[in-house]
């Protein structure tokens, strides 16, 4: 039975994944890393990625042998006026920038072995320091080992359905 490494990006499983645990069967479909994706060097390893939105017509049907949760840590810039400043004198307009950037430690990802894949992936953060940069760790998705076991064809969903509407050809 050939083994494979699959990536599955933490917003693909907490978006339309289902959670998984190690001895499970599973029907996914993978597409192939390659020199020019777009995704880069997210695969962390695998050969293949998951894709819930689309993907090819055939699914791998495979049984998980493990599971490995990949945390990368990224150096966080924020404005520090915008953690904590004093309140304004009321009747005061003052423009406060919100978000953050971050940027990928070079060698700042680590793998944690578990049972099972959660649906919602955590980031450890305490609340953001005045000074800037900091550092925030993030689980960024699952590398698992798949035992597979073979191909199904699997349908396209339809591209005006939504979870909440049949798709066409369903109505009474």
């Amino acid at each position: 039975m050939p083994r494979t490494r699959v990536f599955y990006e933490d917003w693909q499983m907490e978006c339309c994944g289902t959670p998984f645990a190690v001895g499970d069967e599973v029907v996914w479909r993978l597409v192939p890393y390659s020199g020019k994706d777009r995704r880069g060097n997210a695969g962390h390893g695998a050969e293949a990625w998951v894709e819930n939105h689309g993907g090819p017509d055939r699914a791998t049907v495979g049984r998980v042998h493990v599971i490995e949760l990949v945390h990368q840590e990224y150096l966080a810039r924020h404005d520090p006026l915008a953690v904590a400043h004093p309140e304004p004198e009321p009747g005061t307009l003052v423009l406060r920038p919100a978000g953050r950037a971050l940027e990928e430690v070079p060698h700042g990802r680590t793998l944690q072995p578990v049972d099972a894949c959660p649906e919602w992936f955590e980031e450890d953060e305490e609340p953001p320091p005045r000074q800037v940069p900091y550092r925030v760790r993030r689980t960024v998705g699952a590398l698992v080992t798949l035992d597979v076991t073979g191909t199904v064809d699997v349908p396209r969903p339809a591209v005006d359905a939504t979870p909440d509407e049949p798709e066409s050809g369903d109505h009474p």
